[in-house]
């Protein structure tokens, strides 16, 4: 750790003075939110009968549905991802050749190698587990609970991809239409709820993962245009924001919690413009607050904090749920269920809780010294040669149903000997050797080397 701190320090001092930090630390601090938020939210506890319960403090204490409108921080995310996308769009487009052609599909391989690669690990180790816990005859709905509570955040992942691969449309048309391309997604998204609920079309909500997610992203391209320079202006969109979410919400039809209701209905999977006016109020209050942030993070020991966390942000996000499940499983079986006696929401479970994050943070810091350095692991395509366009388009849509369908059916399968749904565990990788890297490209490449 101590190697880790020293060269995020000396990366923090070379930090040029025209990178806006405020970007850094929402990336940070929203991805950060988001572990401690589920190590909150899931609890699970041992019943009178001596068998784990999967608990949800959303269903028992019903006042924390109103920390989710803080805990719930994936538009930040996207957010800072439009501003990100749009600064290196830009970067590209202008160090681009007059007539360079696959301009935009080495820029889409290095965007998605960035947020992939990290994502190898943990879905290797995780397919690994559930191979053995099969083949040692465990239980199987167990092995599923446990590969759906650690793999669910990679839902995040195959949304995030999809709206990174629109981003030069979308660029263009921030840049035609200003605000319009973000006003048209406010209605597209209330229809697709009055379709859903309404009329119960199927499967249509879905479309709200990429409606909602990319107007938040477009509103990243008008934060990095400086649209939202003038502080009481992204004032009055917290304001407003504040207002539409206060009135569909508490005195309207969706419920308050951003996340799981005691009901089932969910504002996040899939989304709903609930949480399209949640980014929007988001949005308002961390730019109106920029200018503050800033002169923070000039202080030299606050910006290493962040450019550590910056340097392993993905690999907490995605180790942070198998840390949880490693711990809850080991406490149940080698200690008995020793202190998951107390049902979530309760003075004595709350009490305990300080300990327990700490345990969930000393068990998640092994995971970073061995998996961080993955997040930057594997080189793109050797020879500076870029993949046909269909290729590449074709290993965006593996990578991403494959991490989709980890997040919504899991790896694990309650049929076959493996125990394991292979194809859901290789649609990334073959996804990644399509668009010319990761492990599996690199095992070929290395076989043609050796052939010639």
């Amino acid at each position: 750790m101590f190697a880790m701190w020293n060269k995020a320090r000396e990366l923090a001092e070379k930090t040029p003075p025209e990178r806006n930090r405020w970007v850094d630390f929402l990336r940070a601090i929203s991805i950060m939110a988001v572990v401690f938020g589920h190590w909150l939210m899931a609890g699970l506890y041992v019943d009178e009968a001596g068998a784990l319960q999967r608990g949800d403090l959303i269903e028992t204490s019903q006042w924390t549905h109103w920390l989710t409108w803080a805990f719930q921080v994936m538009p930040v995310f996207f957010l800072v991802g439009g501003y990100s996308n749009a600064v290196s769009w830009d970067g590209t487009l202008r160090k681009a050749q007059p007539g360079q052609t696959g301009v935009y599909r080495d820029w889409l391989a290095s965007r998605v190698q960035r947020l992939i690669a990290p994502t190898f690990p943990v879905l290797l180790v995780w397919a690994v587990i559930a191979v053995v816990l099969t083949q040692v005859g465990f239980d199987r709905a167990q092995i599923r609970m446990a590969t759906e509570a650690a793999l669910i955040p990679v839902w995040f992942l195959a949304v995030y991809l999809l709206v990174t691969a629109c981003t030069p449309l979308m660029r263009n048309a921030g840049t035609r239409w200003g605000w319009a391309s973000f006003a048209f997604f406010i209605p597209l998204t209330a229809l697709v709820d009055w379709l859903r609920f309404e009329h119960a079309v199927p499967y249509i909500s879905f479309t709200n993962f990429l409606w909602v997610f990319l107007a938040i992203h477009q509103l990243g391209f008008a934060w990095r245009d400086g649209k939202f320079d003038n502080r009481v202006f992204a004032l009055g969109w917290f304001v407003i924001g504040l207002g539409v979410l206060l009135s569909v919400t508490v005195y309207g039809f969706y419920p308050v919690s951003m996340v799981s209701a005691p009901d089932g209905f969910s504002n996040s999977l899939p989304p709903t413009f609930a949480l399209l006016a949640l980014g929007i109020v988001q949005v308002g209050i961390v730019l109106a607050l920029e200018p503050l942030g800033r002169r923070m993070l000039d202080n030299v020991r606050i910006w290493t904090v962040t450019v550590l966390m910056n340097g392993m942000i993905m690999t907490v996000f995605l180790w942070h749920l198998t840390a949880f499940v490693l711990v809850m499983t080991f406490v149940w079986i080698a200690l008995g269920g020793v202190g998951l006696d107390s049902v979530p929401g309760t003075g004595e479970w709350w009490a305990t809780r300080p300990l327990w994050l700490a345990i969930y943070v000393l068990a998640l810091l092994p995971m970073i010294g061995v998996f961080a350095k993955h997040e930057r692991s594997f080189g793109p395509i050797r020879g500076g040669r870029t993949v046909p366009k269909a290729r590449a388009v074709a290993g965006v849509v593996l990578i991403c149903i494959g991490l989709g369908c980890t997040a919504g059916i899991t790896i694990a399968s309650p049929e076959g000997i493996t125990g394991l749904r292979i194809w859901v565990v290789a649609a990334p990788f073959v996804g990644a050797a399509l668009l010319g890297f990761g492990p599996v490209y690199e095992f070929i490449a290395r076989r043609r080397e050796k052939a010639a």
